[in-house]
């Protein structure tokens, strides 16, 4: 069916899912064609195991990975449990015996999401994507040796992964604070099967080009500064994260084009491999 452009879609709201794989950039023409087989056997087995209807889905491949819009009609709950642990699992079974194993980073959130004849769009949609996208995810990938990282959304952790569940564990989330181009964001991050990660405290950001540094202000008499060297929400020093004693402020590069009331203005492009992805895994 045909959508008049100039006539928006109904939005709706849904669970976005964005799948990133880890250093895709270095895979040779051979490799990545396996390794996105790989990805979608993960994915498929997962909605299997889990009992989503496949017509309760929305697919869209991203080359590197696959973006992904779930309907209400099947609980957020159900994918954060049962789903992400089938997820994990079959990844791991992939991975068995591979001297690169596959590492995968998937974003969530839910929201308004508007389809039309070429694919979904919306500000959901974009921050399930910065999430999965975000340095952050990735580091925490490497540093943990780990074969999957979820990052959610600040309104779906406090929603659904806060009231625990079957197969959902709060305890084992880790918030962070993210600089996105849409403004400062809370996210948070799991390691499915694992403690809550450890958030390392980020470098403090440069100060702009032609503008002076500032230095930081005194504590009072008798006060210890803060551990991030600088105010809390100050512009160039780490901050705490919310909930956790020592996260820190992140700034998202992310690749979508800007925005305005869902419109973009230049081409969108999702999974763009960063300077970080030409490192090698550890170990």
């Amino acid at each position: 069916m045909n959508h008049d452009a100039t006539e928006p879609t109904e939005a709706h709201y849904e669970l976005v899912v964005s799948v990133d794989a880890r250093r895709s950039g270095q895979y040779d023409d051979v490799d990545k064609q396996r390794m996105r087989a790989r990805i979608y056997r993960v994915l498929e087995t997962a909605f299997t195991h889990a009992a989503v209807p496949p017509d309760a889905l929305h697919t869209e491949d991203r080359g590197d990975g696959v973006l992904l819009a779930v309907q209400g009609r099947v609980a957020a709950d159900r994918m954060l449990g049962l789903w992400l642990i089938e997820v994990h699992e079959k990844l791991r079974d992939e991975n068995r015996g591979l001297r690169v194993p596959l590492g995968l980073r998937i974003g969530m959130h839910v929201g308004p999401v508007r389809h039309d004849d070429r694919g979904i769009s919306g500000r959901a949609v974009d921050l399930a994507c910065r999430l999965a996208d975000c340095a952050l995810a990735r580091q925490l990938l490497d540093a943990e040796d780990a074969d999957l990282v979820l990052v959610t959304s600040s309104s779906l952790y406090e929603d659904v992964v806060r009231s625990g569940g079957k197969f959902i564990e709060p305890e084992r989330y880790a918030p962070a604070r993210l600089e996105l181009k849409e403004g400062e964001a809370t996210a948070w991050f799991h390691l499915p099967g694992r403690p809550a990660p450890r958030i390392p405290e980020a470098a403090p950001a440069p100060a702009a080009t032609g503008a002076p540094a500032t230095p930081a202000e005194e504590p009072p008499a008798g006060e210890e500064p803060s551990a991030g060297g600088a105010a809390a929400g100050g512009p160039s020093g780490a901050a705490s994260s919310p909930g956790g004693p020592s996260g820190a402020r992140y700034t998202v590069h992310g690749d979508m084009s800007e925005h305005h009331d869902n419109v973009y203005h230049q081409p969108v492009h999702i999974g763009r491999i960063s300077g970080r992805d030409s490192e090698q895994r550890k170990g």
